[in-house]
């Protein structure tokens, strides 16, 4: 149930216009677009989750990712062309798991690898978001991300438990 919170962060995050293009490209009406989304959504967290996990240069470069997104966002000057707004570490992440997702979920949907593709170009920034907001949620606030009361558990400190707290924490928190 945690994972589909955080595609309802994403779908809440996209909007209406933007789930409305993604209907157009795929050819599909808003809950066509809305399932592909999620589908996709699931695909991506699920592959930066078994990466994540893994002992080598690839989990190394997710959890560097994670951990820049956790940290609060550069105030001033310093901010301008950097940080999440210039997409950082992780949008780097998540264009290199583009190719397999789209593979996957075209193997799973039968939509072509390329229009896959190009919403999940469509989707890296609103992920980007959703990964930002939800780990300013987690420090120091109670509060979850919209559309997640009955989600992740927020409340629970990311400073003391280590990478598996901070990906619960941005995820979601469900280990398959």
């Amino acid at each position: 149930m945690s994972e589909s919170s955080f595609q309802d962060d994403v779908l809440g995050e996209l909007g209406p216009d933007r789930l409305s293009e993604i209907a157009g490209l795929l050819g599909t009406d808003a809950a066509g677009a809305r399932e592909t989304v999620a589908t996709t959504v699931g695909a991506m967290t699920g592959d930066l989750r078994q990466k994540a996990d893994a002992d080598d240069d690839d989990g190394n470069e997710v959890r560097q990712a994670f951990a820049e997104v956790s940290e609060p966002p550069l105030r001033g000057v310093a901010t301008l062309g950097g940080g999440l707004l210039g997409g950082g570490l992780m949008a780097g992440v998540l264009a290199k798991v583009s190719k397999p997702v789209a593979a996957a979920v075209s193997k799973k949907t039968g939509i072509p690898a390329a229009t896959v593709s190009r919403v999940i170009e469509m989707l890296i920034p609103v992920v980007l978001a959703v990964f930002a907001k939800r780990a300013a949620a987690g420090k120091g606030t109670a509060a979850g991300a919209p559309g997640s009361a009955a989600g992740a558990p927020a409340a629970a400190p990311a400073e003391g438990g280590g990478l598996g707290d901070l990906l619960g924490q941005i995820l979601g928190g469900g280990k398959r």
